[in-house]
């Protein structure tokens, strides 16, 4: 581990795959390559930047997700392995023809990723954040999304409530800020330090946001329909608690190291006065 950064092996491969433009493989064909002054250039400020704990992705503007390349910058958070589990199970669960919401959109990842790998979903993204919307909207042009994926402004589902028929959705998904505002400050430095408060702050105990989404859901899914919710590890219990079983049947999936990740919640119907 070099400098407290336990991925320095990687990174330096990253950075000079980036500032080459080569692939892996050419890589280990030309290891012995010098530099060009120009590209040692951009390794010193590389280097550099990634000392001071900047995140990679936001030094060479890109992040892989769903095997896709997806452009990032700081006004978004950077698309994490585990929220793949989320557009994995929308991509089983989504009937035909489907409508689907991804509220907080951020870079787009999940709203591009559905509509990439369904190309009969039509995708409703929304986000606060003007400028996260103008990279979701180069990423939706990056993979050719662009006809099936609109992109709104407006808080959680505001921009969808009025505008649309109720009980038009078919499924909603929800990678909102999840982080307890006393966890904030044990985030790791590069994440506390570099990206946006905004996508990470979840008030006190990192569900408010999912609180307020809720009721909302319920004014736009279809009977059946399903909202889609990441979370944090040890947020299962509570998270199921804040649904009226009522009106939800609720799931809790693991992610790959067994912890609490996913909400699978299919909405029961009769709820709509709640709105």
């Amino acid at each position: 581990m070099a400098h407290g950064i336990n991925t320095a092996a990687l990174d330096a491969e990253v950075c000079v795959l980036h500032i080459t433009g080569m692939d892996r493989a050419a890589l280990y064909q030309e290891w012995d390559r010098t530099l060009k002054d120009q590209e040692l250039t951009q390794h010193n400020i590389f280097i550099s930047r990634r000392l001071s704990g900047e995140p990679v992705a936001y030094i060479t503007g890109h992040k892989e997700f769903m095997s896709l390349d997806f452009c990032v910058d700081k006004s978004v958070l950077i698309p994490r392995p585990e929220t793949e589990l989320l557009v994995e199970k929308a991509l089983e669960i989504m009937p035909p023809l489907p409508f689907i919401v991804d509220v907080g959109t951020g870079s787009g990842a999940i709203a591009v990723s559905l509509a990439y790998y369904n190309r009969e979903a039509r995708v409703f993204a929304i986000d606060r954040s003007l400028a996260a919307l103008a990279v979701a909207r180069d990423n939706c042009i990056r993979h050719s999304v662009s006809d099936r994926v609109e992109l709104q402004p407006g808080d959680l589902l505001q921009p969808l409530v009025g505008s649309a028929p109720a009980g038009a959705v078919d499924l909603i998904a929800a990678n909102l800020p999840y982080v307890a505002e006393g966890d904030l400050l044990e985030l790791p430095g590069e994440v506390r330090m570099f990206e946006p408060r905004l996508a990470l702050a979840g008030g006190r105990d990192g569900l408010a946001h999912y609180r307020r989404l809720i009721p909302q859901a319920i004014a736009c899914l279809k009977e059946g329909g399903y909202l889609l919710m990441e979370i944090g590890f040890d947020q299962g219990p509570r998270a199921r608690g804040i649904f009226d079983p009522q009106f939800w049947a609720v799931q809790i999936q693991p992610d790959l190291a067994g912890l609490d990740r996913l909400v699978v919640a299919r909405y029961k119907g009769a709820g709509k006065h709640f709105i």
